[in-house]
């Protein structure tokens, strides 16, 4: 079994269900268990136009699946929450991004891990800090605590929703 981090977003359509329901999905996937979930964290949108606040998250799976099956597995429950493709890094229904998959280091036309864009969001690492630790180390050697201190929170906020449904005053 490898350990794996996914991180989940969604801006649009009920954000918290989405993520609610993502979570759900990748428990039930198979050969793998949810081993973790992260707080749920809102962060200002990065990428075109005027877009709602995300929220964000990050979870731990323990997986036997290969990397690319994972990917393909992860971009059905997309597809199954209305994710539709049109405009790069525009708002959405749900976003899985694989951020770490074990100590393997992968670079494929589909896929590459690490995630080459996770050390500088904070809305990806501060939840990850959350379920892993200040000493993850990524590939190549870095250690997650020495990232984090190289990222500043800025605005992200730390809310009080949680990816288990039925745990939640409001669904944002």
């Amino acid at each position: 079994m490898i350990d794996v981090f996914v991180a989940l977003g969604s801006n649009l359509q009920q954000p918290l269900a989405q993520l609610q329901q993502a979570t759900a999905a990748i428990a039930a996937l198979p050969a793998s268990a949810l081993i973790r979930t992260s707080s749920v964290y809102r962060s200002a949108a990065v990428g075109p136009g005027d877009q709602p606040d995300y929220l964000n998250a990050v979870v731990q799976l323990r997986t036997t699946m290969a990397p690319l099956t994972l990917l393909d597995a992860l971009q059905a429950i997309e597809n199954r929450q209305g994710r539709v493709r049109e405009q790069r890094w525009g708002a959405r229904t749900l976003d899985l991004d694989i951020l770490l998959y074990g100590a393997e280091a992968l670079q494929t036309p589909r896929l590459a891990i690490p995630h080459p864009r996770m050390t500088a969001r904070d809305f990806v690492l501060y939840p990850l800090l959350e379920i892993s630790g200040p000493n993850l180390m990524l590939p190549g050697g870095a250690e997650l605590g020495t990232l984090i201190a190289a990222c500043p929170r800025g605005q992200l906020q730390k809310t009080d929703f949680s990816l288990l449904p039925g745990n939640n005053d409001s669904d944002d």
